[in-house]
């Protein structure tokens, strides 16, 4: 399993950035995580899009959805050509109810799924999640602490299935006889949830929208570099990629400030870069 950055910055890119955007590849899928706005033309840098799979977004925020509405001209394009032969399997949560259905309505291009709807499951630790199954994925969706309704997302691909290459699609092939398992935090502010569902991490992506001097600032709705460390600390998990950066920040200070935490295993996304969920 790996996972390209398509774009790493909040609520607005730099100069020839984008903001939140990701591919993940492995299980015999492929996802696009996140949609904000520069991310659809990164992502054709990579693939073509009509060999995606489906597109999960974590929050209706914006910076996290808005190429969705270029990217639904594509699909539909795709469809009427004959080049893509089912609607966009598009994972959601439903609410704000406004902007769910105006996406729901596009109903030529996306095939709509709610993430409250998915498959519900009690985990050990007592964590209300919802699971979904796609190909050799196991995708777990856990509630964060933001302003809306946000998830952080987990996904588990089955040693079997990295083993054999995923269905003669060239990734994921290893010699690992243990599951992979990425991990990506959404927008949230710390929360024990979140640790739970990381626990183990070969990979885990988090936001970092700030420093501790703007914990006051964040509370409650983002985490700083510092939080982000200590819950990578807390969750045990093998490596930490900072995301999601204020573009008026020097970015160094970021990874110093979680590295004082978490150690020398914490580094910060680059955009454009691919990186194998359990060897970089």
């Amino acid at each position: 399993m790996e996972i390209t950055v398509l774009g790493c910055w909040a609520p607005y890119p730099r100069a020839g950035g984008a903001c939140s955007g990701y591919l993940v590849q492995g299980g015999g899928v492929r996802l696009m995580v996140e949609a904000g706005n520069g991310a659809f033309s990164r992502l054709m840098q990579h693939i073509d899009h009509r060999s995606l799979d489906g597109v999960i977004i974590t929050h209706l925020h914006r910076d996290h959805y808005l190429d969705l509405f270029p990217m639904r001209h594509a699909v539909e394009g795709a469809m009427r050509d004959g080049s893509r032969k089912r609607r966009l399997p598009l994972y959601l949560p439903s609410w704000p109810m406004e902007e769910y259905y105006q996406l729901k309505e596009y109903g030529e291009a996306f095939q709509v799924f709610s993430i409250e709807d998915l498959t519900r499951k009690i985990t050990a630790g007592g964590y209300d999640v919802q699971v979904l199954k796609l190909g050799g994925l196991t995708i777990t969706f856990a509630p964060t602490r933001h302003i809306i309704p946000s998830y952080a997302v987990s996904f588990l691909e089955s040693a079997q299935f990295g083993k054999s290459g995923g269905a003669g699609m060239g990734f994921g092939k290893g010699k690992d006889t243990t599951d992979s398992k990425l991990v990506f935090s959404g927008d949230t502010a710390p929360a024990e949830e979140l640790v739970a569902l990381a626990a183990g991490a070969d990979l885990f992506i988090c936001e970092a929208s700030g420093l501790e001097k703007d914990r006051k600032a964040l509370t409650g709705i983002h985490c700083t570099a510092g939080q982000a460390a200590t819950m990578a600390r807390s969750a045990n998990v093998k490596k930490l990629l900072l995301t999601h950066f204020w573009p008026e920040y020097d970015i160094a200070e970021l990874k110093k400030e979680a590295g004082a935490i978490f150690g020398s295993g914490v580094d910060l996304v680059v955009e454009g870069k691919t990186y194998k969920v359990r060897e970089w």
